[in-house]
């Protein structure tokens, strides 16, 4: 039985998709044309995104907390970072779901329809679902493709947390700064470490990450919450509110290949997620902008979405940091010692020339950067 027809159908209800279909939903260019939504479960998930900016943004009406000041800390730095011009956000996604959604059910142009797709057939133009099949012009998929974990020509390593949102009896954050590694508590053989989003003196978000190849089990990240706790901020008498945990691909696995003329991937699905840090908050932003500012001008909606030489540049750390794992809490304090947060977040968002490109990396040389950049480019 053939479904419905649209002129955009939106695989995936997330970040990507519901940022995609606001965007889409605010210009007069695209008045008219029917677009779907279309996604398994709806389900507002708990999680946070965090992202840098300068000044004042789009999204700041829902943006939960705020800083000007970081710190960095390993077993040879204890650095405060100094962020302006750049403050550094935080939205929680129930906030980013429950606010886009409220906004684009008051396009009659765009229906939200949950099912789960499960093919999408470029030559016929047909999405087939678990309850039926949609047809449209253009299909934004946000599905990611398994095949990236089989891949032996591309690295992939794992961003995986679990975070505690607690209260303290007494004071033992500091609200104005928030902490972006800290690697006082170990774990063998790998790049783990405690991240911290202060709110108050006795609320925060506190989040044991790893950057590794493996996963672990959920047992380990609350034993070294636990450790954190005790023997760092030395309490004991803390209440836990609420739990987040995720696993983030960081992988230079080229998921855009997949873009045609029927089909464009997005979000995590299209390789958005930065690969060298985890981050999408803004890199979907800038790429959304990206994809219509194209259809606008008559080209394919994922033509240059992603930049070539700093795709390279990733695939480099990537495969030091999967080569040599025990190695991050060095190499990441390079990182923060030798360069300002401003250099380091202009590096990271991609507004760099080549010249200050090859400065962030000569500050973080070693035999292991030159090995991995013959193994990359040969």
């Amino acid at each position: 039985m053939l479904g419905p027809s649209y002129f955009y159908a939106i695989i995936g209800g997330g970040l990507a998709g519901l940022q995609l279909a606001r965007q889409l939903s605010r210009d007069v260019f695209f008045k008219g044309k029917k677009i779907a939504i279309i996604d398994s479960d709806f389900a507002t998930p708990i999680k946070t995104w965090c992202f840098w900016e300068k000044g004042s943004g789009k999204w700041d009406n829902l943006v939960f907390a705020s800083w000007q000041e970081g710190r960095f800390i390993s077993s040879k730095a204890d650095i405060d970072l100094k962020l302006p011009p750049y403050s550094y956000k935080m939205i929680k996604a129930a906030d980013y779901h429950q606010h886009l959604r409220n906004e684009i059910e008051k396009s009659e142009d765009i229906e939200f329809i949950t099912d789960d797709i499960q093919h999408i057939d470029p030559v016929t133009m047909k999405a087939r679902g678990q309850k039926t099949t949609y047809t449209a012009t253009h299909f934004f998929d946000s599905r990611v493709d398994p095949s990236y974990l089989e891949s032996e020509k591309y690295t992939s390593i794992f961003q995986h947390f679990k975070g505690w949102e607690v209260e303290t009896k007494n004071p033992v954050f500091t609200p104005g700064s928030f902490t972006m590694m800290d690697y006082r508590i170990k774990y063998p053989n790998a790049t783990a470490f405690t991240y911290i989003l202060p709110f108050t003196e006795t609320k925060a978000l506190v989040e044991y990450t790893f950057f590794s190849p493996f996963l672990t089990e959920d047992k380990v990240y609350d034993e070294k919450l636990r450790q954190y706790f005790d023997k760092i901020l030395k309490t004991k008498d803390y209440e836990i509110k609420s739990t987040e945990s995720g696993v983030i691909p960081m992988t230079d696995f080229p998921f855009d290949k997949e873009n045609s003329m029927q089909i464009t991937k997005i979000g995590t699905g299209g390789g958005w997620v930065k690969p060298s840090t985890g981050y999408s908050f803004k890199n979907t932003e800038k790429r959304i902008s990206k994809i219509i500012e194209n259809i606008k001008a008559g080209k394919l909606p994922g033509e240059n979405l992603i930049n070539n030489r700093f795709r390279k540049y990733d695939a480099i750390f990537l495969d030091v940091l999967s080569q040599n794992n025990q190695k991050g809490e060095e190499i990441f304090t390079k990182f923060y010692t030798k360069n300002t947060p401003q250099d380091i977040f202009k590096y990271l968002d991609e507004e760099t020339s080549v010249s200050e490109d090859f400065k962030i990396m000569f500050s973080l040389y070693s035999f292991d950067f030159i090995k991995s950049f013959f193994r990359k480019a040969f």
